[in-house]
């Protein structure tokens, strides 16, 4: 990989507004920080401390950052299916069940605005439960740990997750937004669209612009106890990152499906907050090839351990069965 392809592609990541890393994102990240610091009076060394950027679990995030996006690039996102090809399977399978539909109820307004806010929520609602699932399935879990080994949050740690979990998560994305977009089609047809700003549906850009990046930081930012029950903050999601909370605030932005199905913590519960796993699991954490191979290397010893305790079981068994017949 050449100065030129290094060059390329951190420049994609800073002008492209569909990127976290997005310079606009950043900067106002930044500012509100900044503005937070000033009016709480809070200690902010650490922010701006070597400590923190610096730091092996951060340097472990910029490496992985690189390598990542190669393997997502060249062995990930050729095998995913598109939004697209749902949308259209979607569409004809609805055509050949249900016929031909006029719309006659909304305009094109109306159309617009029901199409960028259903994306949104069903894309978002997708995400909290892929997200709960590879917290709850043990299988998940092991790679999704990946994720939660980081020591140190910067906006960097977004990206430490396996290929495993960036698959699953690309496909999520494609059957959501494709299922909805099939439907729309068939409801509408060609008047459907989408509110954007800079290419990007609008609010998730109003959502990166009042500060995601913040979401993977050290700046405990709360929205009080009523919005943080509709909306996740960034202290929330730093709260989901402490040892002791990995089972609350799956959500993405919003915070009504943590409070619906019991996972929501709000900020003025976790006064202290502690990242990473626990001690003894860190140390399986430290280099790129731990990151991941780490997650294949659990799961073949569990199922080791699984067929041993399943050998002496069947042994305890067969011997106990034979007793009974002896009497």
């Amino acid at each position: 990989m050449n100065f030129t392809t290094v060059d390329f592609f951190a420049f994609e990541y800073l002008i492209n507004p569909d990127k976290r890393l997005y310079w606009g994102y950043l900067l106002s990240s930044i500012l509100i920080a900044i503005i937070y610091f000033y009016i709480t009076k809070k200690n902010n060394r650490l922010i701006t401390s070597s400590k923190l950027w610096l730091h092996p679990s951060a340097k472990l995030d910029y490496y992985y950052f690189f390598l990542s996006y190669f393997i997502n690039l060249f062995l990930l996102i050729p095998f995913i299916i598109s939004a697209k090809t749902i949308a259209l399977e979607v569409n004809r399978f609805l055509y050949k069940q249900f016929d031909y539909f006029e719309n006659s109820f909304f305009s094109y307004g109306e159309i617009i605005l029901l199409y960028t806010i259903t994306l949104f929520l069903v894309s978002d609602f997708t995400r909290y439960w892929l997200h709960r699932f590879l917290h709850t399935i043990p299988f998940l879990w092991e790679f999704h740990k990946v994720h939660h080994s980081a020591k140190v949050l910067t906006p960097i740690t977004f990206y430490r997750v396996h290929p495993v979990e960036n698959f699953l998560f690309g496909l999520r994305y494609s059957f959501s937004i494709g299922i909805v977009t099939g439907i729309f089609i068939y409801l509408f047809g060609a008047l459907i669209d989408i509110y954007m700003v800079l290419g990007v549906n609008a609010f998730l850009f109003f959502f990166s612009l009042i500060g995601s990046n913040l979401r993977h930081s050290h700046v405990p930012i709360s929205y009080g106890r009523f919005i943080e029950k509709w909306f996740i903050s960034p202290k929330q999601h730093q709260i989901h990152h402490s040892k002791k909370h990995f089972n609350k605030n799956y959500g993405g932005y919003i915070a009504i499906w943590d409070r619906v199905f019991g996972t929501l913590c709000l900020s003025n519960s976790v006064k202290v907050m502690k990242f990473g796993l626990r001690v003894d699991q860190m140390k399986d954490y430290l280099s790129l090839k731990d990151l991941i191979l780490r997650p294949f290397i659990n799961l073949i010893k569990k199922r080791r351990i699984n067929e041993k305790f399943k050998t002496i079981y069947v042994y305890i068994f067969s011997r106990n069965k034979y007793k009974l017949k002896c009497k």
